[in-house]
């Protein structure tokens, strides 16, 4: 008995420091990765605005091994660019040549996708033709993670674009990578993909024009509602053999800066349904505190965040003529 006794109070202490080790073997690592992923960013010359969230390697949708290092020099200068006013979160980012964006395994669609418009960067070269592009899987997510164009199949939903398709047409490869599968997510066809949300991506591209930089990100949105049992519930249906999420909403938030310097931002959250023509976008301004804490992404630096705090809770009533 004793023996056992021994050998019990031996091996659990043994388990006390195997257990001890792993965490924190596991905390080291997790520390190593952030600090890793902060340096990374800060080596792009890139704000980090959720240093104190868990965060995790970047991969590039570019390899070294790929290219030469002149183009991945050109991404990451896009990159600073692009991210100028900070990450929304760090998961899972996929850089590509003209956006970025950020890919939840879960659900099989972006978390968010960030771009950055100007009116030289929107014109369209001669060259350049959307019909030569094909919707493609994307070989940096895992194969158990990735949507396929077989889960849209017969779904009764569009591909519909995140980064659109109409703001990357400057050089043919940038029109090609919009048609990547995780800037895809499946939107209500008719109604919606073909019509509010196409006009309020020319919305976009018309301010681009009219000022001089227009740094936009869009995503989907799972909102909860209400059922007559009085409970708050998250419910949205899912396709294909992925199991692909559709969202039951979406959102855009953008930020202008005029040719003045002074910035306005603007926040947008639309239903993932068939919308009245008539309806003015005006209808579905919203609060980016709003959508932020449905999303569980915050968009905007804390100094950016300073100067809008107002514009962000204020009532969006009036505020703006009818955008058609």
């Amino acid at each position: 008995m004793n023996t056992i006794r021994s050998l019990l109070k031996k091996t659990g202490v043994q388990a006390a420091f195997f257990a001890a080790f792993g965490a924190a073997a596991w905390y080291g690592g997790s520390y190593y990765e952030r600090q890793r992923c902060r340096e990374k960013l800060a080596s792009l010359g890139l704000p980090v605005t959720l240093s104190e969230y868990p965060q995790f390697p970047i991969t590039p949708i570019i390899s070294a091994a790929e290219v030469d290092q002149n183009r991945v020099a050109l991404v990451q200068k896009r990159t600073s660019e692009i991210m100028r006013f900070g990450f929304p979160s760090l998961n899972n980012v996929r850089y590509f040549d003209d956006f970025l964006l950020s890919y939840d395994n879960r659900t099989r669609v972006a978390n968010w996708v960030f771009e950055h418009l100007t009116e030289e960067n929107l014109k369209v070269k001669d060259n350049v033709n959307r019909e030569l592009c094909q919707f493609v899987e994307d070989p940096t997510i895992h194969q158990f993670f990735r949507s396929t164009n077989a889960d849209y199949y017969r779904s009764g939903y569009d591909r519909g674009h995140l980064a659109a398709a109409g703001n990357h047409k400057l050089q043919q490869s940038h029109c090609d990578q919009t048609f990547t599968l995780s800037n895809i997510a499946p939107q209500v066809g008719v109604g919606f993909n073909r019509g509010a949300w196409n006009r309020l991506e020319k919305y976009v591209r018309a301010q681009a024009r009219h000022n001089s930089n227009v740094y936009v990100c869009t995503g989907p949105v799972f909102k909860p509602h209400r059922e007559a049992d009085g409970k708050k519930y998250v419910k949205y249906e899912v396709i294909g053999e992925r199991d692909v999420a559709v969202p039951t909403h979406f959102f855009k938030v953008i930020v202008m800066e005029g040719h003045d310097n002074k910035l306005t931002m603007e926040a947008y959250l639309m239903p993932n349904q068939p919308i009245n023509d008539n309806a003015p976008l005006t209808q579905y301004l919203a609060n980016l505190e709003d959508i932020e804490k449905l999303t569980g992404l915050l968009f905007l630096s804390d100094k950016l965040r300073e100067q809008f705090r107002e514009e962000m809770r204020k009532p969006i009533q009036g505020k703006k003529k009818a955008i058609r």
